[in-house]
């Protein structure tokens, strides 16, 4: 179950790193008010699945699905470029995330 509260404390962290953007500097209040409840959900998450989960892995795989999602996110939102070696990149990242779950003991 860590594992699952894991995953979406970094759904939830890529919710509010994009709801950050669309917040405008906290000057539009519904998407600031979603970004602040997105925020107090990941950390809660991530706070409750660090209750197994050592804390090295956690956050690893906590900022690493922030990464990746907000990244690909700010491609689709955003226009942001997604050349090959950017989409690569992100690759090694989700290599890394699959691996430390594979070899955590938790």
């Amino acid at each position: 179950m860590a594992w699952i509260y894991l995953i979406l404390a970094g759904i939830f962290e890529c919710g509010w790193a994009i709801g950050l953007k669309y917040a405008d500097g906290w000057t539009k209040v519904v998407p600031s008010v979603l970004t602040v409840i997105a925020m107090a959900a990941s950390f809660w998450l991530l706070s409750t699945a660090m209750k197994t989960i050592p804390v090295g892995t956690a956050y690893a795989v906590w900022t690493g699905i922030g990464t990746v999602g907000v990244a690909i996110l700010g491609m689709i939102l955003f226009g942001e470029s997604h050349d090959i070696m950017r989409i690569l990149c992100l690759l090694l990242i989700v290599t890394g995330i699959v691996g430390l779950k594979v070899f955590s003991q938790a």
